[in-house]
């Protein structure tokens, strides 16, 4: 499984670079916080619907794009990523999570 540091992504939106990011937390979470930048397609997609494998609610994924997914900690987005790479997807999961990348970005 591939992963990204919150350092490296910060270094790819520096670069101006596009990415799509998945955060499977809950919407409460994440409307509360969570990775934005205009550089950012911000995707939240509770992990319960990758776990069942929501095939309408995952269908809003970009399979021609890596997908970065993150959580909390990255507990949970190792999981999703383990699912959603079986099933085709160009997954990178954020080591750390929302938790790394706010401790370098807060």
């Amino acid at each position: 499984m591939k992963t990204m540091t919150a350092s490296e992504l910060a270094e790819k939106l520096t670069k101006n670079e596009e990415v799509c990011i998945l955060d499977v937390r809950s919407s409460e979470k994440y409307n509360a916080y969570h990775i934005d930048n205009e550089n950012v397609r911000s995707l939240n997609i509770e992990k319960s619907n990758i776990f069942t494998f929501n095939e309408e609610v995952v269908s809003s994924l970009p399979k021609n794009q890596e997908i970065i997914v993150t959580c909390t900690t990255g507990n949970s987005a190792r999981k999703c990523a383990d699912i959603l790479s079986e099933k085709g997807f160009d997954v990178t999961v954020l080591s750390g999570g929302v938790t790394a990348w706010k401790e370098i970005n807060d």
